[in-house]
């Protein structure tokens, strides 16, 4: 398996446990960006979503950012 993101026909696969590819899409603040910023499809937003609330409740990610 290579990093968290499969990139086989344009299919991108988010991994809670990947926490360098979900920075990419976390703000400063600690928000997760908006499809318009990060060009996703709404499918893979909503995987992007699941897989950062899931690493945030396993405390592997903030809820906040760093302040």
């Amino acid at each position: 398996m290579t990093d968290s993101t499969s990139t086989t026909d344009s299919q991108i696969v988010f991994d809670y446990k990947n926490l360098k590819t979900l920075k990419k899409f976390i703000t400063e603040q600690g928000k997760i960006q908006p499809r318009r910023l990060t060009k996703l499809t709404a499918k893979q937003q909503r995987a992007l979503t699941r897989a950062v609330k899931q690493a945030r409740i396993l405390a592997l990610l903030p809820f906040m950012g760093q302040s």
